[in-house]
């Protein structure tokens, strides 16, 4: 039998609960996703992406403080961090599709709507992370 064959099951049996709790938290961030965007663009008709940056906005706010609290303020089950910092926000915000907008806006010759996604995308976005922190170091 090939070695490289059964190692294969082995880490599947030691490893299937981590991908469940990843998967879990990637299917709730991925319906919240798709739901909060579906709310912001019925409200906002235009060509700014206002529900990717509000998105990854969010999701920058909940990773910061998740993080900071669950690694300085309160002992977790490991857990949580698959279910959590993984599955939900790495589903949930939208690095991607960030970069795909900024890219359609620059094609149809928006720059100052491209320049304005790119700063306030970035900008917004550490500050929410540092604002997550702060609010777990709060409590």
């Amino acid at each position: 039998m090939n070695v490289h064959a059964s190692l294969l099951p082995n880490y599947l049996s030691n490893h299937l609960s981590s991908y469940a709790w990843i998967a879990l938290g990637a299917v709730v961030g991925a319906s919240a996703r798709y739901f909060l965007s579906t709310l912001i663009a019925r409200g906002f008709a235009s060509a700014f992406p206002y529900g990717t940056l509000l998105i990854n906005i969010t999701g920058s706010l909940v990773l910061g403080f998740f993080l900071v609290y669950s690694t300085e303020r309160a002992l977790v089950d490991p857990r949580w961090r698959l279910l959590v910092a993984i599955g939900f926000c790495g589903s949930y915000t939208t690095f991607s599709s960030y970069a795909f907008e900024s890219f359609a806006l620059m094609e149809q010759g928006q720059w100052l709507l491209t320049g304005i996604n790119i700063v306030a995308s970035n900008a917004l976005c550490l500050a929410a992370v540092l604002a997550g922190a702060a609010l777990a170091r709060g409590l």
